[in-house]
C-alpha cells in the first residue's frame, strides 16, 4: 500500500512545486490556487508586488497548515514502520523543508546575518529532528545546508524587496529576474549542486542610467549562499564582507587596477605600502561589483578577462599569482554591441560577462503601467529621507507639483535618480521644473532597445505591437500581421505610443 493516497500525493507534489518555483512569477499563484482550491484567496494574491504583505498573505498561512497536517500524518506512518518509495521520501523531504522555512522565517529575520551565534538554529534543528528521526532521511538530510538554504531564501526576499521598489509589472518582472540570478530557474538543482558554483557565473546588469543597477547588484550579492558552520552555529562570512563596489568611470586606469588587483609598495607614485585589492579581499560567498563596466580601458579589460578565464590575478608590481574566489557582477548603461563594433570593448571580454543578464526598466515604463505607481515611489523616497513623520503629506505635495508642472507624459530621462532629486527640490523650493532633453523618437527607442538587448520580452512586444498598429490603425489587421490573438494585441496597444509612431511616420 502506498504511503501517499492519491489526494495526498497531489497536494504534496503541488506544495513541492511551490517550494521550488520562482515566487515572483505567475506560476506561483496558479500553484497556490491548485493546492487550496475553494479556500484560495484571490485578493492581493500577487503579494510579490508588495513587500509589506510578502509571506503574510492568507494563502501562505493556509498552505502551511495543510503542509503541517500532511507532514504530521506521514511522520506517524513512517514511525509505525510503513515503507516509502524513493519518490515518496523526496516529496516528504520537500514538505518538511517547506514547513521548516515557514515556521522559522520570522526567526531568520530577527537573527541578524553576522559572525555571531545564530540563536534560531537550535529550534530549527529540534523541529527538523522531530520530522526526520527514525526515517531514512535522518542519515541523508544535510541539516546545516538545509538551514543555510532556508536562511538564504529569507535573505533573498528581504534584499529583493528592500532594493527593488514599486509594484508595476516591470518591477515584478525585474524581481523575478533577480530571483533567477540568485537561484537559477531550477531550485532543486541549485540546492543539490549549483549553490557551490554560482561564483563562476558573471552577472551583467544593463539598463538606462538611474534605474537602480547598483541596487540590483546589491540584492544579488547580499542574497548569495553562505555556508553555515554547525559546530560554531554561525555563518561562514558576515554580511559586511559580501559586496565590494567599484565605479570604474570615476577613477583613472591605474587606480582602477589598484582597487581591483591591489599593489606592491613602490609599484607607482603614492604606493607607500603593500595593499590588497577587492579581488583578494572578496571571499567565496562575496561579490565584486564593477559599475560602468563599459568605461573600462582595454588594458584593464585584458586583465579582467584573465580573471574570468582562470580566476588568477597579480597585484601591481608583483609577479606571483593570486586566486579570486568570489563572483563578478558588472553593470553598464552603454550598448556594448555598439562599443564592440567601435573597437572600444573587447568581444571576448563581453562573452565572459554575459553568462547571466538582468535588464532594468526605465521609470517611464514603470509609471506607464500603473497610475498609482508614482505616489508609491515618491512615498518610498520620502520615508527613506524623512522617516514616517509627515511622509504622507510630503508625498501628496510632491505628486501635486509633478502633476502641475510636469504632467503624466514627462519622460523622466534621469529615471529613479531624477525622481529622488525631484522630491528634494520640492522639499527645498516647493517646485521642480524638470530637465527637458530633446526627445528621441519612438522608432529610435525601439531600435536602440533591440540593439542593446535591454528590452524585456513584454516591452518588446508592446512597442512592436504599437508600431504595427500605427501602420494599420486596425486591431484585427495588426493581429493578422503579427500572427497573434486580437485580445493579445488589444491589451498591448498604448494609444500615446501609437500616436508617437504615427506622428514620426507622417513627417
Amino acid at each position: 500500500m502506498p504511503l501517499l493516497s492519491r489526494a495526498d500525493r497531489n497536494l504534496a507534489e503541488t506544495i513541492s512545486a511551490l517550494a521550488h518555483c520562482n515566487p515572483f512569477l505567475p506560476e506561483r499563484i496558479a500553484l497556490e490556487r491548485t493546492a487550496l482550491g475553494s479556500e484560495f484567496v484571490a485578493e492581493k494574491a500577487d503579494w510579490n508586488r508588495h513587500a509589506e504583505s510578502a509571506g503574510e498573505h492568507p494563502n501562505v498561512q493556509r498552505l502551511l497548515e495543510r503542509a503541517e497536517r500532511l507532514v504530521i500524518g506521514l511522520r506517524a506512518k513512517l514511525g509505525a514502520g510503513e515503507r516509502a518509495t524513493p519518490d515518496e521520501l523526496a516529496r516528504y523531504e520537500d514538505l518538511v523543508l517547506f514547513v521548516l522555512y515557514h515556521r522559522h522565517r520570522n526567526d531568520f529575520e530577527r537573527d541578524r546575518f553576522t559572525r555571531e551565534r545564530v540563536r534560531c538554529y537550535a529550534e530549527f534543528r529540534r523541529t527538523a529532528d522531530t520530522f526526520f528521526a527514525e526515517t531514512p532521511l535522518a542519515q541523508t538530510c544535510d541539516l546545516p545546508h538545509a538551514f543555510a538554504c532556508c536562511y538564504q531564501v529569507r535573505r533573498a526576499f528581504h534584499h529583493i524587496f528592500s532594493n527593488i521598489v514599486g509594484s508595476s509589472n516591470a518591477v515584478a518582472r525585474l524581481r523575478a529576474s533577480v530571483w533567477q540570478s540568485i537561484f537559477t530557474h531550477d531550485l532543486r538543482r541549485y540546492r543539490r549542486v549549483l549553490f557551490k558554483h554560482m561564483g563562476d557565473l558573471t552577472t551583467l546588469i544593463t539598463g538606462p542610467s538611474g534605474t537602480g543597477k547598483e541596487l540590483v547588484a546589491r540584492a544579488i550579492a547580499y542574497a548569495r549562499y553562505v555556508p553555515f558552520e554547525e559546530a560554531q552555529q554561525r555563518f561562514d562570512v558576515p554580511d559586511t564582507e559580501l559586496f565590494f563596489a567599484l565605479n570604474v568611470s570615476a577613477l583613472a586606469s591605474t587606480l582602477v587596477e589598484s582597487e581591483l588587483f591591489g599593489h606592491r609598495r613602490g609599484s607607482f607614485t603614492g604606493a607607500v605600502q603593500d595593499r590588497p585589492g577587492w579581488l583578494e579581499l572578496c571571499p567565496v560567498s562575496g561579490s565584486v561589483f564593477l559599475d560602468e563596466v563599459g568605461d573600462i580601458e582595454a588594458s584593464v579589460q585584458v586583465k579582467l578577462l584573465r580573471v574570468l578565464q582562470t580566476r588568477l590575478f597579480q597585484r601591481l608590481g608583483e609577479s606571483n599569482s593570486r586566486r579570486f574566489n568570489g563572483k563578478i557582477i558588472a553593470a553598464t548603461n552603454r550598448d556594448l554591441g555598439q562599443e564592440i563594433a567601435a573597437g572600444r570593448f573587447r568581444a571576448d571580454f563581453y562573452y565572459r560577462l554575459c553568462s547571466d543578464v538582468v535588464c532594468t526598466a526605465s521609470l517611464r515604463e514603470q509609471l506607464g503601467e500603473s497610475s498609482d505607481e508614482l505616489r508609491r515611489l515618491v512615498l518610498f523616497i520620502v520615508k527613506r529621507f524623512l522617516g514616517h513623520e509627515e511622509a504622507e503629506q510630503v508625498s501628496d505635495e510632491v505628486v501635486a507639483r509633478i502633476d502641475q508642472h510636469l504632467g503624466a507624459q514627462y519622460p523622466w530621462s534621469g529615471n529613479f535618480r531624477e525622481l529622488e532629486q525631484c522630491v528634494r527640490n520640492v522639499l527645498v523650493r516647493k517646485e521642480y521644473r524638470g530637465v527637458h532633453i530633446p526627445p528621441t523618437s519612438a522608432h529610435d527607442e525601439l531600435a536602440a532597445g533591440v540593439r542593446s538587448g535591454s528590452l524585456t520580452a513584454e516591452e518588446l512586444l508592446r512597442r512592436y505591437t504599437c508600431l504595427v498598429h500605427a501602420q494599420t490603425d486596425n486591431i484585427e489587421e495588426t493581429a493578422r500581421r503579427m500572427d497573434l490573438d486580437r485580445r493579445t494585441v488589444k491589451a498591448r496597444v498604448d494609444r500615446e505610443l501609437v500616436k508617437e509612431f504615427r506622428t514620426m511616420a507622417e513627417r
